[in-house]
């Protein structure tokens, strides 16, 4: 029988524990209204890093292959076979390569210069988003902590309403309420400053490569027929 007492106390225990235990959701749910924004930004987040990972991906393949065709097509005189192949590439020194083919009779400076125009439109287009991921980096923090106040506040409101000594159960529920948004504005404000400087990262050799390519193509241009 005292086994049995035993068991059935610890079981007893056991669900107890379980019923106080939060989920994430939960926890969520309790953060108030202001969670809402920090979902939102996070969703932001995820989605805008996805979608320039594939757009940096797509645009950061190897030049050296179409280089060399490209070089080879022109130095036999083949200008239209080296523009078409650049047209069959989808990517930023691809199109730099085809403006500069299309500028071949010109002055070297307006080629040069016709190269520059175009690699400046397709490095705003690898930075397209990246300010608004930035921006989420640092709202959210301070989306949490503004519902962490809003939440002391209220804490401390339904206070100085109860009537007599305050529960110490009641202000740990109400501080640590307030906390989740803080907590939840941290985690998205950290993982959105991580992807952000990990695109940039990866948009800065995507630039590399189109600035090596360009003078690779000018030198192409100088070189005797």
């Amino acid at each position: 029988m005292i086994l049995l007492q035993i068991v059935t106390d610890s079981v007893a225990t056991s669900e107890s524990a379980v019923g106080q235990s939060l989920s994430v959701i939960d926890l969520a749910i309790k953060g108030g209204f202001m969670m809402v924004p920090i979902a939102v930004l996070w969703v932001l987040a995820i989605y805008l890093f996805i979608e320039r990972i594939l757009t940096i991906n797509k645009a950061n393949q190897n030049p050296d292959a179409l280089m060399g065709r490209v070089k080879e097509l022109v130095l036999r005189g083949d200008i239209n076979g080296a523009k078409m192949l650049c047209s069959q590439n989808d990517t930023p020194v691809a199109r730099m390569v085809e403006k500069g083919i299309s500028r071949i009779g010109s002055p070297l400076k307006n080629i040069e210069a016709s190269i520059e125009n175009v690699g400046k439109i397709e490095v705003f287009k690898l930075e397209k988003n990246l300010p608004t991921l930035a921006t989420i980096a640092g709202s959210a923090p301070m989306m949490g902590f503004l519902g962490t106040v809003i939440g002391m506040v209220e804490a401390f409101i339904s206070i100085s309403q109860e009537e007599g000594s305050v529960s110490p159960k009641l202000l740990s529920s109400g501080i640590y309420t307030a906390m989740i948004t803080t907590v939840a504005g941290l985690i998205v404000g950290i993982i959105a400053y991580l992807a952000y400087n990990y695109l940039v990262s990866r948009v800065q050799k995507v630039i590399h490569k189109m600035e090596y390519t360009s003078i690779d193509f000018i030198d192409l241009l100088q070189e005797p027929r």
